[in-house]
């Protein structure tokens, strides 16, 4: 059996434009996704492991918008992966209680 090559998918949100998705920076697959994924973990870049996410993004062009199917998605990922690095929103109260806030 062989190994399907590995592909990766860079997403950029420009937070500055709110009518914006986020638009695909980066695509590849075997050795370039392996130094898509090495680059965005040298520059601190949160790398979500998905071969399903990834293989749709890849149909992808590069500077396409995201399908606004996978807005939810998207926008889930980038949410957790700030909660990951401990950032939260100004108004964001955490009402439940399970998501220690304090820096």
């Amino acid at each position: 059996m062989v190994d399907k090559p590995k592909s990766a998918v860079g997403i950029k949100y420009q937070a500055d434009n709110k009518q914006q998705a986020p638009q695909i920076i980066a695509k590849g697959f075997g050795e370039l996704a392996e130094e898509i994924i090495a680059l965005a973990r040298e520059n601190g870049v949160l790398v979500h492991e998905d071969e399903q996410l990834a293989g749709f993004l890849n149909t992808l062009d590069l500077g396409q918008e995201i399908p606004r199917e996978l807005y939810i998605v998207i926008a889930e990922l980038i949410a957790f992966s700030y909660v990951l690095q401990g950032k939260f929103p100004e108004s964001w109260n955490n009402i439940h209680g399970k998501v220690d806030d304090r820096v």
